[in-house]
């Protein structure tokens, strides 16, 4: 692991694509955490005066100004000709705004008007700002294009289009620096390379290779701090409100600019470099694609290890670290999802744990998860019956879990949830870490699957409460990652039944089975939820309960039904 070079004053960035969109964006955060030097580079043009009908003419009214000074000199306008115009005034407007913003900093910027693929014209022009700036140090490459068209549409403009300004715009870049004064390559990919996208067959190659330069780069060059970003979908101006209700509805996050920005300046000041390739947001889901008609049944195996999965000791029962049954769970939906890309957990059903995965000496060396085919519906729906099973040394099988799976191309819209009720009733007014607090006396879990904020309001019927789950890293989720479904918010949801149980009976309790759960839209992290857990019944060893997940104003993320929990006594879970 390489120790990275710092920012300095001296610092010398040429960044592609830099003074306009996102890279802009992210310069000039740059700029604020390190007031350094940046050559700004791009292929419009940078008008020194506006033409005197666009002064003091704000974005609203341009196109009108544009159309009469045409038609006073005699020209017909055309909305080709009246947009050309207009775009060729606002690049200007915005990469003049850029170079503001970064020398309001503190930092120096200037701008070159050059085409990266165009390899003598950036020689001769950075040549000529480097004279005046110093030496380069650090190189942003954020210049790209699209023609998103599926692939047998696709023409060999489209393909040079896209893939100059990526790959060929990088090796001209690298021509124009000495390699042993590079402090600083950062790439920017897309997840498109990494997982690839229907339509974007070119900037998938063209951004996975990319990422290959990355690792070939810091391998010759070793002192260089070398990283690719792989980033999702940016909350910016190319992402329309329509666009992004398909992400939501497809499960995909968008990355605020604000945030991403943020990110950028972290890899940047990383104090080592230990991977040339980070994947920051959400995958692009695929589309659905037709099923076979034939029905077949898979065998995954897996070696479930406690130091790949740090969150396990989060979850400690009587001593030893237990799997969660929601972590079970995933498990199956994940694998699913991943079979049949296109097709998303709906809903599943008979969730029973039969014997739960304890990390002890009885822990077997593989678990196999066995997913069975019951019927498939091309562009609509699958349903499928999933077990995890193992067998001890003597080649005894023991199963561990089992529950039936439908998977939608389409998630239905959940309906609010009516009987929602947020007032506070102060009964129980402990608060947050509180509830996890003193050896389990209420909750036994660890941070990765805290916490309660506060419980709104409880009744023998009914307890409402408002919950908080902090992200943990990829790291500590290990071989459990949080994708669709997040099992360590849906293991959280379930608390409010424990306080329910141990406040008016001084017991605890463990999920048994669950008759069905529906996912709607993915739970929230790192902000409010809430959980509306409805009591239906309660003897002396069960209790039985629905969970309804939903947001402030009762639209509902997801609900539990008929959820069987065993009654423990507080006792036996310490012990």
């Amino acid at each position: 692991m390489t120790q990275t070079a710092q920012l300095s004053p001296s610092s010398v960035f040429v960044v592609s694509g830099g003074a306009k969109g996102i890279t802009a964006e992210c310069t000039i955060r740059l700029a604020q955490q390190q007031p350094c030097k940046f050559i700004l580079l791009g292929r419009s043009e940078l008008l020194e005066i506006e033409p005197d009908f666009a002064q003091d003419c704000d974005e609203s009214a341009l196109k009108k100004r544009i159309m009469e000074n045409l038609l006073s000199q005699g020209e017909k306008p055309t909305p080709m000709s009246v947009q050309k115009i207009y775009n060729k005034i606002t690049s200007s407007r915005e990469i003049k705004k850029t170079l503001a913003a970064i020398q309001k900093t503190g930092a120096k910027a200037e701008y070159i008007s050059v085409d990266v693929t165009d390899t003598q014209a950036l020689q001769e022009k950075l040549a000529t700002s480097v004279q005046r700036m110093g030496p380069i140090t650090g190189i942003i490459h954020g210049a790209g294009n699209l023609a998103d068209k599926l692939i047998e549409k696709k023409t060999e403009q489209d393909f040079e289009k896209v893939y100059t300004a990526k790959v060929q715009g990088l090796e001209n870049l690298l021509t124009c620096i000495n390699p042993s004064q590079l402090q600083h390559l950062v790439l920017f990919s897309s997840v498109t390379g990494f997982h690839g996208n229907i339509g974007q067959s070119d900037y998938a190659i063209a951004n996975e290779i990319l990422n290959k330069s990355a690792h070939l780069i810091k391998q010759n060059y070793p002192s260089c701090h070398v990283v690719a970003i792989n980033w999702g979908a940016w909350d910016s101006g190319m992402v329309t409100p329509e666009l992004k209700k398909v992400f939501q509805e497809r499960g995909i996050e968008v990355i605020p600019i604000a945030a991403g920005a943020q990110m950028l300046v972290q890899e940047i000041n990383s104090a080592t470099d230990a991977t040339a390739q980070v994947v920051i947001g959400s995958t692009l889901a695929p589309l659905a694609t037709e099923l076979d008609s034939q029905l077949r049944t898979h065998h995954i195996r897996r070696q479930i290890i406690l130091a790949d999965n740090p969150f396990l000791l989060d979850h400690t029962i009587a001593g030893s670290p237990v799997l969660p049954a929601t972590c079970a769970m995933s498990w199956m939906i994940n694998a699913c999802e991943q079979l049949y890309p296109g097709y998303r957990l709906f809903y599943h059903k008979n969730f029973k744990i039969l014997k739960g995965i304890t990390f002890n000496e009885s822990l077997a060396k593989e678990h196999i998860l066995e997913i069975e085919e019951i019927s498939k519906v091309s562009f609509e729906s699958i349903e499928l019956k999933a077990k995890i099973w193992s067998k001890n040394a003597e080649g005894k099988i023991h199963y561990h879990f089992s529950a039936q799976l439908n998977l939608r191309q389409e998630i239905p819209i959940g309906r609010p949830y009516e009987s929602i009720n947020l007032e506070q009733d102060n009964i129980i007014t402990a608060t947050g870490k509180a509830f996890y607090q003193n050896g389990g006396s209420t909750l036994f879990h660890g941070p990765a699957f805290q916490e309660v904020q506060k419980v709104l309001n409880i009744s023998p019927e009914k307890i409402t409460t408002e919950c908080f789950w902090q992200e943990i890293s990829d790291k500590q989720q290990g071989q459990f990652p949080v994708q669709w479904i997040n099992p360590y918010t849906i293991d959280l949801s379930m608390h409010g039944l424990w306080i329910w149980t141990q406040h008016f009976y001084q017991e605890a309790c463990l999920p048994g089975r669950v008759e069905k759960y529906e996912q709607f839209v993915a739970t929230p992290h790192n902000k409010p939820f809430y959980v509306s857990c409805e009591v239906k019944a309660k003897t002396a060893t069960s209790a039985i309960a629905d969970f309804i997940i939903h947001d402030r104003q009762g639209q509902i993320y997801s609900r539990m039904l008929g959820a069987h929990a065993i009654i423990w006594s507080m006792k036996s879970l310490r012990s």
